[in-house]
């Protein structure tokens, strides 16, 4: 056999074995990537849920500061007093 023809063989294996390791390669770092962005859609979700109930808690807490009928609501809700019944406050 002519050398150069082996020499060419060889450098075409070499080139096709680096093809196919580098394909793997970038399959593998593809698929981390689809991974990832799958985990930060899924946090960014998780994220606008926290906010929204950050705020509904916000309002909540705005209410029992500044409004006593929903405060009274609240405690009768929570005592389980009924209507007409008298619910002593007590400053600490």
């Amino acid at each position: 056999m002519n050398t150069s023809r082996v020499i060419t063989i060889l450098y075409i294996v070499v080139f096709v074995a680096l093809g196919l390791g580098a394909g793997a390669l970038f399959l593998d770092a593809h698929a981390e990537y689809r991974h990832q962005q799958s985990l930060a859609a899924e946090n960014r979700r998780r994220l606008a849920e926290a906010e929204a109930r950050l705020a509904e808690q916000q309002v909540i807490l705005e209410r029992l500061r500044t409004d006593p009928a929903y405060v009274e609501k609240v405690l009768r809700e929570r005592y389980h007093a009924r209507p007409g019944e008298l619910i002593f406050r007590f400053k600490e």
